[in-house]
């Protein structure tokens, strides 16, 4: 194909810039076609997407705004709820969060996030992939994105790991989608343990090991030409990552034992700390994407007394994770995002909870460009309405992208009849405010 097509569709996202450098470097045309200064400029972007992560902290079952990051104490909908400064002036959060109030600086709050998916599994996926769930198109998370645009192919521990943190998360709500298998999350259900099964059987080493697998080859290649090839090569993703961590020397990056107790301690000796943790160690080992998993937010009654439980390992982990990244020099490189799939009512109900409501909620960002102590949007002093600079989820989404550097319009063929391109994100805007 010639240089200034595979140009055109890089520019439209049809084509990605690691795979039109790669083609336009077959042959010395591709220099010189597109000049030297507009090879450099591709190759610098290149560069800078090297070593770039993302650490999502998701809060399962809908935190309440008014008991986190948008108190509104004094207000009929405020509950009992107090509100304490932060390291930032003017800005205040929930009581239940003082270490995050010290972290602040480093941290931005969009405190009128809106999506109109008030059902638990549907907002959920909403929030995880910026698409509704359809019965024909199995949309790929963002992190199987992210996975995808940012993973190196040589790498051999997987891309994308989602951790369970506590409080009774589980399951990631959506996978790699149309993206195949090789993006796929790894799910860890105990931080402080290593993956199950994760050794080599006794008696079997790495040559043996790769024999297996070369006779598993030679036995399924009938299958694949007798039209399950889909399956096959899903099944070969599997097996191979799974086989490239037994024989990695990063597999010790998922033993957080290996850290000195008094980090661990910072971080805080239960599930949600440690998980964060392991996040930190598997970013910066060269994990793309990590995900937390903490539940369970759906206060329905007794939301007060709930909300200050769950909130006091997540403010300690959080702040954690946010300020061991920084001492690092890691945090310039990851975006560490916290949020749940909707809010909470702004009235009380005759449990003393709140229902779901997603016309008014917060997301906390950091990392990655992100300007700390910014403070996106307002909600009425009531918070039953936003009151300004509305952010929908394809905004949120289009903000993650600009963060990490990867094109939002990116399209990649669907498992759908007729494989329609489909967007990494479908609409929106980038949240320029909050870039520095």
């Amino acid at each position: 194909m010639p240089i200034h097509d595979l140009f055109l569709r890089m520019t439209r996202g049809q084509l990605s810039r690691r795979a039109f450098l790669r083609t336009a470097a077959a042959g010395a045309a591709g220099v010189s076609a597109l000049g030297w200064m507009d090879a450099v400029r591709l190759q610098a972007e290149e560069l800078r997407k090297k070593g770039l992560s993302c650490i999502l902290l998701f809060m399962q079952g809908g935190p309440s705004q008014f008991e986190t990051f948008d108190p509104k104490p004094g207000a009929s909908t405020g509950g009992p709820t107090r509100a304490i400064d932060t390291a930032v002036p003017g800005v205040q959060i929930a009581e239940h969060w003082p270490e995050m109030a010290k972290q602040m600086k480093d941290v931005a709050l969009i405190r009128s996030m809106n999506s109109r998916e008030g059902n638990h599994p549907r907002a959920q996926f909403l929030l995880h992939t910026g698409y509704v769930p359809s019965g024909s198109v199995k949309y790929p998370s963002f992190g199987a994105h992210v996975a995808s645009e940012l993973g190196s192919p040589d790498f051999d521990l997987p891309h994308f790991v989602s951790i369970s943190g506590g409080g009774g998360g589980g399951m990631p709500p959506a996978g790699s989608g149309f993206l195949g298998m090789q993006y796929a999350p790894f799910v860890v259900q105990n931080p402080t343990r290593l993956p199950l099964n994760t050794e080599l059987p006794r008696g079997v080493d790495e040559k043996v090991l790769k024999r297996r697998l070369g006779l598993l080859d030679d036995l399924e290649k009938d299958f694949a030409e007798a039209g399950a090839r889909p399956k096959v090569e899903d099944h070969r993703a599997l097996y191979g990552t799974a086989s490239q961590m037994v024989l990695s020397p990063r597999l010790k990056a998922f033993d957080v034992a290996q850290e000195k107790d008094a980090l661990r301690e910072r971080y805080g000796k239960n599930n949600f700390g440690q998980a964060c943790l392991l996040a930190r160690r598997l970013v910066e080992t060269g994990v793309t994407f990590v995900e937390v998993l903490h539940g369970n937010w759906d206060t329905h009654q007794d939301n007060f007394e709930r909300t200050k439980a769950l909130s006091a390992p997540v403010d300690r982990g959080f702040a954690a994770l946010v300020g061991d990244l920084k001492e690092r020099g890691l945090l310039e490189k990851t975006l560490v995002v916290w949020m749940g799939e909707f809010g909470r009512t702004p009235n009380i109900n005759g449990r003393t909870g709140r229902d779901h409501y997603p016309r008014a909620f917060s997301v906390a960002l950091a990392g990655c460009g992100i300007k700390g102590g910014a403070v996106i949007g307002a909600t009425t002093k009531d918070g039953r309405n936003i009151a300004e600079r509305p952010v929908g989820v394809p905004d949120l989404f289009c903000t993650l992208c600009k963060a990490l550097k990867i094109n939002p319009r990116k399209e990649t063929l669907s498992n759908a009849i007729g494989g329609r391109p489909i967007k990494i994100v479908d609409g929106g805007q980038a949240v320029k405010e909050l870039f520095a």
